[in-house]
């Protein structure tokens, strides 16, 4: 179990070190949820409390999939993939490097996020926060595993949006709920079972998913 973590640990390391050296994701993740916020604060502004939870949501989810974009691009481009699988480690701690590597990345990125939409539409509750902290869990854990699945089509632009946000649904439901009902532990507690459920089966399926 030692040598699994320390060998997800190596994987994750490099992808943060490639990020910080490359500046390719992070920025562009930034710079699209800012936007997508301003956007949403000047074509809602009559409207902007009713529906700022869901805006919120809209901007995390779609946030995550431009990084998610990004995830295998190194692996593909440099074509390393291929030497990753063939490593005598378990493969599925290449999907738990990635989770966290990805998983990072949303949190800095959120950290600018969360400020200005705080900034923009008055507030972010504790309730609302816990939401993002659990669903990022669970967006890493369904995303990692499908942008393998799509870097090795041909399509992969178009194939990682269809497969990923039919499954963010529920994500984006429990996020929204968390933040506007007066019960947010049962949503909470729901995105903690969404989690639970799809990162052990994303862990199981993942080594399928890359000798395929």
């Amino acid at each position: 179990m030692t040598g699994y973590l320390r060998d997800a640990a190596a994987l994750a390391r490099k992808d943060l070190l490639l990020e910080l050296r490359g500046r390719e994701t992070l920025p562009s993740m930034a710079l699209f949820v800012v936007a997508t916020l301003v956007a949403f604060r000047f074509a809602l502004a009559g409207e902007a409390e009713a529906a700022s939870e869901g805006l919120l949501w809209v901007a995390i989810v779609f946030t995550a999939l431009l990084g998610l974009g990004r995830a295998f691009v190194p692996e593909r481009e440099q074509g390393v993939l291929d030497g990753l699988v063939l490593a005598p480690c378990d493969r599925s701690a290449i999907w738990l490097a990635k989770v966290v590597a990805t998983f990072a990345f949303l949190v800095l990125v959120e950290a600018i996020a969360l400020p200005a939409f705080a900034l923009f539409f008055g507030g972010v509750g504790a309730a609302t926060l816990a939401a993002v902290l659990l669903a990022n869990v669970g967006i890493c854990a369904v995303g990692c595993l499908l942008a393998a699945m799509a870097a090795a089509g041909r399509a992969r632009e178009l194939l990682l949006p269809l497969l990923f946000l039919p499954l963010a649904i529920p994500i984006v439901a429990g996020g929204v709920g968390a933040g506007v009902t007066d019960d947010p532990g049962r949503y909470l507690g729901f995105l903690g079972l969404y989690d639970a459920i799809f990162a052990i089966l994303a862990w199981a399926s993942f080594e399928y998913v890359v000798t395929e």
